[in-house]
């Protein structure tokens, strides 16, 4: 598990996305410098840095939420990637499962009322299915805003920031079964996350930022 595959320069023509010499900012400060990879289907990019380094701000540029400074970044195939933030996005007045099916069709998905209680109890909540979020610990919440990765069954392009945060030892193995089998259909992800990847097949190419170089 500690020997992971290193990204090497863009040259996959049918990758979901390519990443070319990027940059982000923050402010008046150059986050990492120039950092190329591609992202393939059936492939996991695990993006590492430092706190600070520009990890989350990489994965909302790669979701079109944060313009680049320097760069570019070609997205293959008509729907944006599936953007799964550190935040759980979660509204407070509707129950679990409502808010579950919000999410999933936002992402332009229709989903069934089958699909939406297999991946609540996939994640070991289905018991909170009509409890108000509200009620929710954060564990819980955490757990609901990743069914929407169960329910979803498309080959998008995933971004997840840290979604093994807020986890037990349970949740995280589960999490990472779903991200495996996302890749293996053909899906791709690029994640960000402190803890270590459980991820053996396929092994995780991991894609480290550094600090640009002084001006």
């Amino acid at each position: 598990m500690d020997e992971r595959q290193t990204a090497g320069a863009p040259a996959a023509s049918d990758a979901a996305i390519v990443v070319r010499e990027l940059q982000c900012r923050r402010g008046d400060r150059v986050l990492f410098a120039p950092t190329s990879f591609v992202v393939a289907p059936g492939s996991i990019v695990w993006v590492r840095g430092a706190n600070g380094q520009g990890k989350t701000t990489l994965l909302r540029t790669l979701a079109g939420l944060s313009v680049p400074a320097a760069g570019e970044i070609v997205r293959n195939g008509a729907r944006p990637p599936l953007y799964l933030a550190h935040a759980n996005a979660l509204k407070d007045d509707l129950t679990v499962a409502e808010s579950l099916r919000f999410l999933v069709q936002l992402a332009g998905s229709s989903v069934e009322a089958a699909a939406i209680d297999a991946a609540l109890e996939r994640l070991g909540v289905a018991s909170r299915r009509n409890a108000f979020v509200r009620t929710l610990s954060q564990g819980q919440r955490r757990r609901v805003a990743l069914a929407r990765l169960a329910a979803q069954r498309e080959p998008l392009p995933w971004l997840l920031d840290e979604p093994f945060d807020a986890l037990d030892t349970s949740g995280v193995a589960v999490v990472a079964d779903v991200i495996a089998e996302h890749a293996r259909r053909g899906g791709s992800v690029v994640l960000t996350s402190h803890l270590p990847v459980p991820i053996d097949a396929p092994v995780p190419t991991v894609v480290q930022l550094h600090e640009p170089a002084m001006a």
